[in-house]
């Protein structure tokens, strides 16, 4: 739900491009030996090699191992050094100014968290399914049918889904584990780290050590829904996540702006407490050049929280937050994301299939290409 940047965010991750090589700059501003550039379709039977065990990479394992499959055929059998060489090259190119120090900073934090913090529901850090998911969920989850997860799912507004997910237990332990860690870093002096550029409160799960417990949330359980309700935006192809958690309480946020996620997709689950206000509400999805167009009647949504329900939308689909008026609330989100479609949009023009504005402005010039030959045979 909560947005790493204003609408107008520039998000870059990666390269791809069109032709054999390309000549980059690097980080002295000197230009370097050509570097290959990645293939617009992968190679679907290569088998990937594994970033897992290498550490200080500056970009998660998963990304590295999916961008693999679109490098040229001549390095799919390279050595993984030189494979890693290649891709760390290109995705140099798109790292801002700052970001390497940022990225030290980061895993310095992160690497003090491993240490000295001691979680206080270790059960939490593996996934578990049957101690924390609803029965229905699990069912429709083995199911994999497109008809067994529509069973347990409403769709209130085109391309919103929600459906009940985990046990009451779970959210629980989940919100004493938030409040332990955030004893431990007020009391070891450490600066938390927020999840966003817009929320003031709350923790990122991955960094006290549930990275691996959500991406497996990711892999195992929100992709099989997510390839099958949210194709057109890369539903089909997740590989990295951002899981956080944040926080609304009359001394805290009290609410969200008008954003978009940096998300392929978002799940959204509110773990609880008791509180009073704080809908969300969704404004239809658009492309990055349709960000702030206007909204049309039946892109309007209200949604109220719910402890253990889930809402599932696309991260370019519009929101924000209302005003708490009483109470805390907490909730669970986790940004999944496809390195694979933010390389290939890059290269796209047309986002008709599911940008709102772009579908009407391709309905208009289909009607205005129709008019006139109606007149001519008239």
């Amino acid at each position: 739900m909560a947005p790493d940047a204003l609408l107008n965010r520039k998000k870059v991750d990666s390269q791809v491009a069109n032709g054999p090589t390309q000549k980059i700059v690097d980080e002295t501003g000197q230009q370097g030996n050509p570097v290959p550039r990645l293939q617009r379709t992968p190679t679907l039977d290569h088998c990937p090699d594994s970033y897992d065990d290498l550490e200080g990479l500056e970009y998660p394992p998963a990304m590295y191992t999916a961008m693999e499959k679109y490098l040229p055929p001549e390095l799919l059998g390279a050595p993984r050094t030189r494979k890693l060489e290649v891709l760390d090259r290109i995705l140099a190119k798109y790292r801002p100014n700052g970001e390497r120090s940022r990225l030290q900073k980061h895993s310095e934090y992160r690497d003090r968290i491993r240490h000295s913090y001691q979680p206080l529901h270790q059960e939490l850090y593996s996934l578990d399914p049957e101690k924390f998911f609803v029965q229905t969920f699990l069912d429709a989850i083995k199911d994999g049918t497109p008809e067994a997860f529509r069973r347990v799912m409403t769709e209130p507004s085109p391309g919103i889904y929600i459906f009940s997910m985990l046990q009451p237990t779970f959210c629980s332990k989940m919100l004493d584990e938030v409040e332990h860690f955030e004893r431990w870093a007020a009391n070891a002096r450490i600066k938390i780290m927020r999840p966003n550029t817009m929320n003031k409160y709350g923790a990122v799960l991955d960094d006290i050590g549930m990275e691996s417990m959500l991406d497996q949330l990711m892999s195992r359980f929100i992709s099989p829904m997510a390839s099958v309700l949210f194709t057109e935006v890369g539903g089909s192809s997740l590989d990295t996540h951002h899981g956080f958690v944040v926080e609304y309480s009359m001394d805290r946020d009290l609410e969200l702006g008008f954003h978009v996620d940096d998300s392929e997709v978002t799940l959204n689950v509110c773990l609880g407490r008791e509180f009073n206000g704080g809908e969300l509400f969704f404004r239809g999805i658009r492309c990055d050049k349709h960000v702030n167009g206007e909204v049309r009647p039946e892109e309007v949504l209200e949604y109220s929280h719910v402890p253990g329900r889930a809402i599932l939308h696309a991260g370019r689909h519009r929101h924000g937050a209302k005003a708490i008026t009483s109470g805390h609330r907490i909730n669970l989100i986790l940004w999944c994301r496809s390195s694979t479609s933010r390389e290939l949009k890059k290269y796209q023009n047309d986002f008709s299939s599911w940008c709102g504005e772009c579908q009407l402005r391709k309905q208009d010039r289909r009607r205005r290409m129709v008019n006139p030959k109606r007149q001519v045979t008239v």
